[in-house]
Protein backbone atom coordinates (compact mmCIF):
# COMPACT_ATOMS: atom_id res chain seq x y z
CA UNK A 1 0.00 0.00 0.00
CA UNK A 2 1.57 3.27 -1.52
CA UNK A 3 0.01 6.06 0.60
CA UNK A 4 -0.94 6.48 4.20
CA UNK A 5 -3.99 9.11 4.46
CA UNK A 6 -7.69 9.05 4.79
CA UNK A 7 -8.47 6.75 2.36
CA UNK A 8 -5.70 4.08 2.91
CA UNK A 9 -5.59 4.45 6.58
CA UNK A 10 -8.03 6.53 7.98
CA UNK A 11 -5.91 8.94 9.44
CA UNK A 12 -6.09 12.68 9.18
CA UNK A 13 -9.54 12.50 8.36
CA UNK A 14 -11.54 15.50 8.84
CA UNK A 15 -14.69 15.77 11.44
CA UNK A 16 -17.58 15.61 8.30
CA UNK A 17 -15.59 12.23 6.80
CA UNK A 18 -17.28 9.47 6.56
CA UNK A 19 -13.91 7.13 6.43
CA UNK A 20 -12.36 7.51 9.68
CA UNK A 21 -11.76 3.78 9.26
CA UNK A 22 -9.82 4.04 6.34
CA UNK A 23 -10.57 1.72 3.48
CA UNK A 24 -7.67 0.38 1.92
CA UNK A 25 -5.65 -1.18 4.86
CA UNK A 26 -8.64 -2.40 6.57
CA UNK A 27 -9.67 -4.30 4.02
CA UNK A 28 -6.12 -6.03 3.20
CA UNK A 29 -6.75 -6.89 6.95
CA UNK A 30 -9.83 -8.62 6.24
CA UNK A 31 -8.32 -9.68 2.92
CA UNK A 32 -5.45 -11.38 4.95
CA UNK A 33 -7.32 -12.84 7.57
CA UNK A 34 -9.36 -14.46 4.61
CA UNK A 35 -5.92 -15.61 3.77
CA UNK A 36 -6.47 -14.09 0.30
CA UNK A 37 -3.41 -12.22 0.85
CA UNK A 38 -0.03 -12.68 2.34
CA UNK A 39 2.49 -9.92 4.23
CA UNK A 40 1.20 -6.47 3.90
CA UNK A 41 3.68 -2.97 3.47
CA UNK A 42 2.36 0.56 4.25
CA UNK A 43 5.01 2.90 2.35
CA UNK A 44 4.15 7.00 2.94
CA UNK A 45 6.75 9.87 3.08
CA UNK A 46 6.78 11.32 6.46
CA UNK A 47 7.85 8.94 9.20
CA UNK A 48 7.27 11.27 12.09
CA UNK A 49 3.34 10.11 11.39
CA UNK A 50 4.02 6.69 11.35
CA UNK A 51 3.51 5.73 15.20
CA UNK A 52 0.14 7.46 15.23
CA UNK A 53 -0.67 5.90 12.19
CA UNK A 54 -0.36 2.90 13.40
CA UNK A 55 -2.10 3.92 16.46
CA UNK A 56 -4.98 5.17 14.55
CA UNK A 57 -4.72 1.81 12.88
CA UNK A 58 -4.88 -0.38 16.11
CA UNK A 59 -7.85 1.93 17.39
CA UNK A 60 -9.76 1.50 14.20
CA UNK A 61 -9.52 -1.81 13.65
CA UNK A 62 -8.50 -3.83 16.47
CA UNK A 63 -10.39 -1.41 18.84
CA UNK A 64 -13.91 -1.66 16.92
CA UNK A 65 -13.15 -5.18 15.66
CA UNK A 66 -11.95 -7.36 18.15
CA UNK A 67 -13.18 -10.43 16.86
CA UNK A 68 -12.10 -10.13 13.25
CA UNK A 69 -8.85 -8.69 14.53
CA UNK A 70 -8.15 -10.27 17.70
CA UNK A 71 -4.07 -10.23 17.79
CA UNK A 72 -1.35 -7.18 16.94
CA UNK A 73 -0.99 -10.04 14.20
CA UNK A 74 -4.07 -9.36 12.52
CA UNK A 75 -3.37 -5.96 11.83
CA UNK A 76 0.41 -5.75 11.49
CA UNK A 77 2.14 -4.43 8.87
CA UNK A 78 5.58 -3.20 7.66
CA UNK A 79 6.12 1.15 7.77
CA UNK A 80 8.44 2.62 5.70
CA UNK A 81 10.45 5.18 5.74
CA UNK A 82 11.92 4.55 9.56
CA UNK A 83 10.23 6.81 12.11
CA UNK A 84 10.81 10.19 12.38
CA UNK A 85 12.48 10.46 9.21
CA UNK A 86 11.42 11.93 5.25
CA UNK A 87 11.92 10.48 2.35
CA UNK A 88 9.93 10.45 -0.73
CA UNK A 89 11.24 7.46 -2.05
CA UNK A 90 10.35 4.93 0.54
CA UNK A 91 7.91 3.07 -1.16
CA UNK A 92 10.65 1.75 -3.50
CA UNK A 93 12.14 0.34 -0.18
CA UNK A 94 8.88 -1.14 0.66
CA UNK A 95 9.05 -2.73 -3.19
CA UNK A 96 12.41 -3.79 -2.47
CA UNK A 97 11.00 -6.99 0.14
CA UNK A 98 7.87 -7.63 -2.63
CA UNK A 99 8.61 -10.96 -4.74
CA UNK A 100 7.71 -10.22 -8.04
CA UNK A 101 3.90 -10.48 -8.95
CA UNK A 102 3.11 -9.20 -5.81
CA UNK A 103 0.11 -6.99 -5.59
CA UNK A 104 0.51 -2.80 -5.34
CA UNK A 105 -2.18 -0.30 -4.03
CA UNK A 106 -1.29 3.36 -4.73
CA UNK A 107 -3.46 6.43 -3.20
CA UNK A 108 -1.37 9.10 -3.69
CA UNK A 109 -1.42 12.42 -4.91
CA UNK A 110 -2.33 12.56 -8.59
CA UNK A 111 0.57 14.07 -9.83
CA UNK A 112 2.84 10.91 -7.76
CA UNK A 113 1.05 8.12 -9.66
CA UNK A 114 2.52 8.00 -12.93
CA UNK A 115 6.32 7.75 -11.53
CA UNK A 116 5.04 5.47 -9.15
CA UNK A 117 3.11 2.65 -10.93
CA UNK A 118 6.08 3.11 -13.58
CA UNK A 119 8.44 1.61 -11.01
CA UNK A 120 6.05 -1.28 -9.75
CA UNK A 121 5.94 -2.02 -13.50
CA UNK A 122 8.79 -2.40 -14.39
CA UNK A 123 9.52 -4.50 -10.86
CA UNK A 124 7.07 -7.06 -12.41
CA UNK A 125 4.14 -6.10 -10.32
CA UNK A 126 0.57 -5.93 -10.36
CA UNK A 127 -1.06 -2.59 -9.76
CA UNK A 128 -3.76 -0.95 -8.56
CA UNK A 129 -3.88 3.04 -9.05
CA UNK A 130 -6.90 5.34 -7.30
CA UNK A 131 -8.26 7.30 -10.12
CA UNK A 132 -7.52 9.51 -11.66
CA UNK A 133 -4.60 7.17 -12.72
CA UNK A 134 -2.43 9.94 -14.26
CA UNK A 135 -3.08 13.52 -15.18
CA UNK A 136 -2.20 13.11 -18.74
CA UNK A 137 -2.97 10.70 -21.80
CA UNK A 138 0.87 10.65 -22.82
CA UNK A 139 1.36 9.31 -19.37
CA UNK A 140 -1.65 6.47 -19.73
CA UNK A 141 0.10 5.83 -23.02
CA UNK A 142 3.50 4.98 -21.81
CA UNK A 143 1.90 3.09 -18.59
CA UNK A 144 -0.04 0.67 -20.83
CA UNK A 145 2.33 0.19 -22.97
CA UNK A 146 4.74 -0.68 -19.91
CA UNK A 147 2.50 -3.00 -18.28
CA UNK A 148 2.12 -4.95 -21.90
CA UNK A 149 5.97 -4.87 -21.87
CA UNK A 150 6.22 -6.31 -18.11
CA UNK A 151 2.93 -8.52 -18.57
CA UNK A 152 1.20 -7.27 -15.45
CA UNK A 153 -1.98 -6.34 -14.59
CA UNK A 154 -2.95 -2.62 -14.21
CA UNK A 155 -5.98 -1.23 -13.19
CA UNK A 156 -7.93 1.80 -11.74
CA UNK A 157 -9.50 1.78 -8.66
CA UNK A 158 -13.08 3.23 -9.82
CA UNK A 159 -15.22 1.62 -7.13
CA UNK A 160 -18.72 3.20 -8.61
CA UNK A 161 -18.25 0.28 -10.92
CA UNK A 162 -18.53 -1.87 -7.86
CA UNK A 163 -21.91 -0.32 -6.88
CA UNK A 164 -25.13 -2.17 -7.34
CA UNK A 165 -26.98 0.91 -8.48
CA UNK A 166 -24.71 2.35 -11.04
CA UNK A 167 -24.12 -1.40 -11.98
CA UNK A 168 -27.56 -1.97 -12.90
CA UNK A 169 -28.51 1.55 -14.33
CA UNK A 170 -25.04 1.09 -16.59
CA UNK A 171 -26.82 -2.49 -17.66
CA UNK A 172 -30.53 -0.93 -18.32
CA UNK A 173 -29.13 2.88 -20.25
CA UNK A 174 -27.07 -0.35 -22.72
CA UNK A 175 -30.18 -0.98 -23.54
CA UNK A 176 -32.08 1.94 -24.43
CA UNK A 177 -30.14 3.13 -27.54
CA UNK A 178 -27.92 6.05 -28.26
CA UNK A 179 -26.39 8.54 -25.63
CA UNK A 180 -28.21 11.88 -25.87
CA UNK A 181 -27.22 13.73 -22.41
CA UNK A 182 -26.06 13.14 -18.95
CA UNK A 183 -26.06 15.57 -16.24
CA UNK A 184 -23.84 14.75 -12.94
CA UNK A 185 -23.12 16.19 -10.03
CA UNK A 186 -20.41 15.37 -7.12
CA UNK A 187 -19.34 17.04 -4.19
CA UNK A 188 -17.67 17.69 -0.98
CA UNK A 189 -17.69 19.61 2.44
CA UNK A 190 -15.26 22.53 2.25
CA UNK A 191 -13.62 20.86 5.53
CA UNK A 192 -12.34 18.40 3.60
CA UNK A 193 -9.91 21.35 2.25
CA UNK A 194 -8.12 20.94 5.32
CA UNK A 195 -7.47 17.52 4.66
CA UNK A 196 -5.89 18.09 1.01
CA UNK A 197 -4.06 21.19 1.68
CA UNK A 198 -0.96 19.91 1.02
CA UNK A 199 -1.97 19.06 -2.52
CA UNK A 200 -5.40 21.42 -3.36
CA UNK A 201 -4.92 23.73 -6.43
CA UNK A 202 -1.71 22.35 -6.84
CA UNK A 203 -0.85 18.92 -7.95
CA UNK A 204 -3.92 18.37 -9.23
CA UNK A 205 -7.33 20.11 -8.83
CA UNK A 206 -11.27 18.80 -8.03
CA UNK A 207 -11.86 17.70 -11.44
CA UNK A 208 -9.62 14.89 -11.31
CA UNK A 209 -10.34 14.22 -7.69
CA UNK A 210 -13.94 13.83 -7.97
CA UNK A 211 -15.25 14.36 -11.58
CA UNK A 212 -13.12 11.18 -12.36
CA UNK A 213 -16.04 9.06 -11.13
CA UNK A 214 -18.51 9.42 -13.47
CA UNK A 215 -16.39 10.37 -16.31
CA UNK A 216 -14.99 6.58 -15.95
CA UNK A 217 -18.95 5.64 -15.46
CA UNK A 218 -19.83 7.35 -18.39
CA UNK A 219 -16.87 5.22 -20.58
CA UNK A 220 -17.80 2.26 -19.09
CA UNK A 221 -21.30 2.50 -20.25
CA UNK A 222 -20.69 3.84 -23.68
CA UNK A 223 -17.11 3.70 -24.49
CA UNK A 224 -17.17 0.88 -27.00
CA UNK A 225 -19.62 2.23 -28.64
CA UNK A 226 -19.07 6.40 -28.66
CA UNK A 227 -15.84 8.11 -28.48
CA UNK A 228 -15.82 11.32 -26.91
CA UNK A 229 -14.57 14.08 -29.47
CA UNK A 230 -14.54 17.79 -27.94
CA UNK A 231 -14.29 19.11 -23.92
CA UNK A 232 -15.02 22.99 -22.61
CA UNK A 233 -14.15 23.39 -19.17
CA UNK A 234 -15.36 26.19 -16.93
CA UNK A 235 -14.85 27.06 -13.03
CA UNK A 236 -16.14 28.74 -10.11
CA UNK A 237 -13.83 30.31 -7.02
CA UNK A 238 -13.85 32.01 -3.98
CA UNK A 239 -14.27 29.95 -1.32
CA UNK A 240 -11.03 27.27 -1.85
CA UNK A 241 -8.70 30.13 -2.52
CA UNK A 242 -9.94 32.12 1.15
CA UNK A 243 -9.08 28.97 2.85
CA UNK A 244 -6.15 28.15 1.08
CA UNK A 245 -4.28 31.13 0.66
CA UNK A 246 -3.67 30.39 -3.21
CA UNK A 247 -5.98 29.91 -6.18
CA UNK A 248 -8.08 27.10 -6.77
CA UNK A 249 -10.93 26.34 -8.33
CA UNK A 250 -14.63 25.44 -6.08
CA UNK A 251 -16.16 23.52 -8.76
CA UNK A 252 -15.31 22.23 -12.34
CA UNK A 253 -17.72 21.75 -14.65
CA UNK A 254 -16.80 19.52 -18.29
CA UNK A 255 -19.10 19.85 -20.75
CA UNK A 256 -18.05 17.33 -23.16
CA UNK A 257 -19.34 16.40 -26.93
CA UNK A 258 -19.62 12.58 -27.61
CA UNK A 259 -19.70 11.02 -30.53
CA UNK A 260 -22.43 7.91 -31.31
CA UNK A 261 -20.18 5.82 -33.45
CA UNK A 262 -23.10 3.50 -35.34
CA UNK A 263 -25.32 6.46 -36.06
CA UNK A 264 -23.30 9.43 -36.23
CA UNK A 265 -25.48 11.19 -33.96
CA UNK A 266 -23.86 13.62 -30.70
CA UNK A 267 -24.66 13.63 -27.30
CA UNK A 268 -23.87 16.24 -24.50
CA UNK A 269 -22.63 15.38 -21.17
CA UNK A 270 -21.43 17.85 -18.44
CA UNK A 271 -19.83 16.76 -15.11
CA UNK A 272 -19.34 19.11 -12.12
CA UNK A 273 -17.46 18.95 -8.78
CA UNK A 274 -17.01 21.08 -6.04
CA UNK A 275 -15.59 20.53 -3.09
CA UNK A 276 -16.91 23.82 -1.64
CA UNK A 277 -20.04 22.54 -0.44
CA UNK A 278 -21.75 23.64 3.08
CA UNK A 279 -21.56 20.34 5.52
CA UNK A 280 -24.69 18.18 4.82
CA UNK A 281 -26.18 14.98 5.78
CA UNK A 282 -23.81 13.36 3.93
CA UNK A 283 -20.04 13.36 3.23
CA UNK A 284 -20.43 13.16 -0.43
CA UNK A 285 -23.07 14.05 -2.58
CA UNK A 286 -23.38 11.58 -5.47
CA UNK A 287 -25.77 11.94 -8.30
CA UNK A 288 -26.58 12.07 -12.37
CA UNK A 289 -29.59 12.06 -14.85
CA UNK A 290 -29.13 10.34 -18.24
CA UNK A 291 -31.00 10.36 -21.29
CA UNK A 292 -30.95 8.15 -24.29
CA UNK A 293 -32.32 7.76 -27.59
CA UNK A 294 -34.98 5.09 -25.61
CA UNK A 295 -35.40 6.34 -22.14
CA UNK A 296 -33.65 7.79 -18.82
CA UNK A 297 -32.32 7.22 -16.22
CA UNK A 298 -31.58 8.91 -12.33
CA UNK A 299 -29.53 7.80 -9.83
CA UNK A 300 -29.17 9.81 -6.57
CA UNK A 301 -26.23 7.49 -5.53
CA UNK A 302 -26.22 9.61 -1.55
CA UNK A 303 -29.75 8.95 -0.72
CA UNK A 304 -30.94 5.76 -0.62
CA UNK A 305 -33.97 5.74 1.73
CA UNK A 306 -31.51 5.53 4.96
CA UNK A 307 -31.45 7.88 7.50
CA UNK A 308 -30.19 7.82 11.17
CA UNK A 309 -30.68 11.09 13.47
CA UNK A 310 -28.66 11.20 17.41
CA UNK A 311 -27.76 13.61 19.64
CA UNK A 312 -23.79 13.14 18.86
CA UNK A 313 -23.72 13.49 15.41
CA UNK A 314 -27.22 15.23 14.10
CA UNK A 315 -28.94 13.69 10.75
CA UNK A 316 -27.17 11.51 8.21
CA UNK A 317 -27.94 9.40 5.42
CA UNK A 318 -26.27 6.41 5.56
CA UNK A 319 -24.48 4.49 2.70
CA UNK A 320 -23.64 0.95 3.87
CA UNK A 321 -23.91 -0.38 0.37
CA UNK A 322 -20.31 1.74 0.30
CA UNK A 323 -18.49 -0.27 3.13
CA UNK A 324 -20.51 -1.46 6.34
CA UNK A 325 -18.74 0.11 9.32
CA UNK A 326 -20.95 -0.81 11.82
CA UNK A 327 -19.38 -3.62 14.04
CA UNK A 328 -21.81 -6.65 14.40
CA UNK A 329 -21.10 -8.25 17.94
CA UNK A 330 -16.96 -6.88 17.20
CA UNK A 331 -17.01 -8.38 13.98
CA UNK A 332 -16.27 -6.34 10.72
CA UNK A 333 -19.08 -7.50 8.29
CA UNK A 334 -18.17 -5.03 5.28
CA UNK A 335 -17.32 -7.41 2.43
CA UNK A 336 -19.91 -7.50 0.42
CA UNK A 337 -19.96 -2.95 0.14
CA UNK A 338 -18.53 -2.10 -3.26
CA UNK A 339 -16.06 -0.29 -1.36
CA UNK A 340 -14.42 -3.56 -0.36
CA UNK A 341 -15.24 -5.73 -3.87
CA UNK A 342 -13.69 -3.20 -5.64
CA UNK A 343 -10.45 -4.06 -4.08
CA UNK A 344 -10.90 -7.92 -3.60
CA UNK A 345 -11.41 -8.45 -7.13
CA UNK A 346 -8.16 -6.98 -8.02
CA UNK A 347 -6.21 -9.24 -5.68
CA UNK A 348 -8.47 -12.78 -6.76
CA UNK A 349 -7.17 -11.14 -10.51
CA UNK A 350 -3.89 -11.20 -8.77
CA UNK A 351 -4.42 -14.85 -7.40
CA UNK A 352 -5.06 -16.15 -10.37
CA UNK A 353 -2.85 -14.91 -12.74
CA UNK A 354 0.22 -16.12 -9.67
CA UNK A 355 -1.48 -19.28 -10.22
CA UNK A 356 -1.06 -19.55 -13.73
CA UNK A 357 -4.92 -19.61 -14.08
CA UNK A 358 -5.33 -16.52 -16.02
CA UNK A 359 -3.14 -13.65 -17.77
CA UNK A 360 -3.99 -9.84 -17.41
CA UNK A 361 -5.96 -9.54 -20.65
CA UNK A 362 -8.31 -11.49 -19.30
CA UNK A 363 -9.65 -8.85 -17.02
CA UNK A 364 -10.44 -6.40 -19.36
CA UNK A 365 -13.93 -6.79 -19.25
CA UNK A 366 -14.37 -7.03 -15.51
CA UNK A 367 -11.84 -4.56 -14.08
CA UNK A 368 -11.04 -0.93 -15.02
CA UNK A 369 -7.97 -1.94 -16.87
CA UNK A 370 -4.98 0.51 -18.44
CA UNK A 371 -6.63 -0.47 -21.53
CA UNK A 372 -10.05 0.65 -20.92
CA UNK A 373 -9.93 3.74 -19.09
CA UNK A 374 -8.02 5.98 -21.96
CA UNK A 375 -10.97 7.81 -22.94
CA UNK A 376 -11.37 8.62 -19.05
CA UNK A 377 -7.75 10.35 -19.01
CA UNK A 378 -8.34 12.53 -21.87
CA UNK A 379 -11.34 13.88 -20.97
CA UNK A 380 -9.67 15.52 -17.44
CA UNK A 381 -6.72 16.28 -18.81
CA UNK A 382 -8.64 18.18 -21.81
CA UNK A 383 -10.75 19.43 -18.93
CA UNK A 384 -7.69 21.24 -17.64
CA UNK A 385 -5.79 22.86 -20.42
CA UNK A 386 -9.40 24.09 -21.39
CA UNK A 387 -9.37 25.99 -18.06
CA UNK A 388 -5.52 26.90 -18.80
CA UNK A 389 -6.63 28.38 -21.91
CA UNK A 390 -9.50 30.37 -20.55
CA UNK A 391 -11.97 27.97 -21.24
CA UNK A 392 -11.06 27.35 -24.73
CA UNK A 393 -12.34 24.37 -26.33
CA UNK A 394 -9.77 20.81 -26.31
CA UNK A 395 -10.64 18.17 -29.43
CA UNK A 396 -9.81 15.03 -28.56
CA UNK A 397 -7.74 13.40 -31.54
CA UNK A 398 -7.94 9.76 -32.81
CA UNK A 399 -5.88 8.20 -35.41
CA UNK A 400 -6.66 9.94 -38.83
CA UNK A 401 -6.50 6.28 -40.65
CA UNK A 402 -9.36 5.11 -38.64
CA UNK A 403 -12.07 8.23 -39.29
CA UNK A 404 -15.40 7.59 -37.90
CA UNK A 405 -18.23 6.87 -40.60
CA UNK A 406 -21.36 5.46 -39.56
CA UNK A 407 -21.64 2.63 -41.91
CA UNK A 408 -17.85 1.89 -40.34
CA UNK A 409 -19.14 1.89 -36.87
CA UNK A 410 -22.18 -0.28 -37.35
CA UNK A 411 -19.79 -3.66 -36.61
CA UNK A 412 -18.87 -2.12 -33.07
CA UNK A 413 -21.31 -1.26 -32.59
CA UNK A 414 -23.37 -4.65 -33.66
CA UNK A 415 -20.79 -6.70 -31.20
CA UNK A 416 -21.24 -4.65 -28.54
CA UNK A 417 -25.25 -5.08 -28.66
CA UNK A 418 -25.48 -8.43 -29.72
CA UNK A 419 -28.68 -9.48 -27.62
CA UNK A 420 -30.27 -6.24 -27.93
CA UNK A 421 -33.37 -5.78 -30.07
CA UNK A 422 -33.84 -2.03 -29.05
CA UNK A 423 -30.58 -1.78 -31.09
CA UNK A 424 -30.53 -2.85 -34.51
CA UNK A 425 -26.61 -4.48 -35.87
CA UNK A 426 -26.60 -3.44 -39.16
CA UNK A 427 -24.09 -5.79 -41.19
CA UNK A 428 -20.66 -3.59 -41.91
CA UNK A 429 -19.40 -3.17 -45.54
CA UNK A 430 -16.67 -5.13 -45.70
CA UNK A 431 -14.19 -2.51 -46.79
CA UNK A 432 -14.79 -1.09 -43.43
CA UNK A 433 -11.56 -0.10 -41.24
CA UNK A 434 -11.71 -0.94 -37.40
CA UNK A 435 -13.09 2.03 -35.32
CA UNK A 436 -10.78 4.05 -33.37
CA UNK A 437 -11.62 4.31 -30.03
CA UNK A 438 -8.20 5.29 -28.18
CA UNK A 439 -7.98 9.26 -27.94
CA UNK A 440 -4.31 9.45 -29.28
CA UNK A 441 -3.49 13.77 -28.36
CA UNK A 442 -5.34 16.77 -27.59
CA UNK A 443 -6.28 19.93 -29.73
CA UNK A 444 -6.33 23.51 -27.96
CA UNK A 445 -8.40 25.56 -29.78
CA UNK A 446 -8.42 29.34 -29.06
CA UNK A 447 -9.36 32.51 -30.86
CA UNK A 448 -9.09 30.58 -34.45
CA UNK A 449 -5.92 28.83 -34.28
CA UNK A 450 -5.18 25.92 -33.04
CA UNK A 451 -2.34 23.80 -30.58
CA UNK A 452 -1.79 20.27 -30.38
Amino acid sequence: MVGTGEYTTGFGAGKTSDKSAGVVALTMCDLRRRELVGRLHLAGVNGAKLPAIREHIRTALAGQYPKSFPTPEAISMSTYPPDGTVDAAAYRVALDALPAGSAVVIFTPDDTHFDIAMECIRRGHHVLVTKPIVKTLEQHLALRAAAAEHNVLVAVEVHKRWDPIYADARDRMRALGDFSFMSAYMSQPKAQLGVFRDWAGRSSDISFYLNSHHVDFTEWCIGDRARPVSVVARASTGVAAGLLGRPCEDSITLLVTWLNLGSGTTGVATYTASWAAPRSDVHSQQRFFCMTHGGEVTVDQAHRGYTVATDASGFASCNPLFMRYTPDDGKFVGQHGYGYRSFEAFISAVRSIQAGEAVPSDFEASLATVNGTLQGTAILEAGRRSLDAGGAEVELLYDAADEVRPECAAEVVGAACEGTPEIPAPAAPARCREVQLTPIGLRVHSKGRSEA
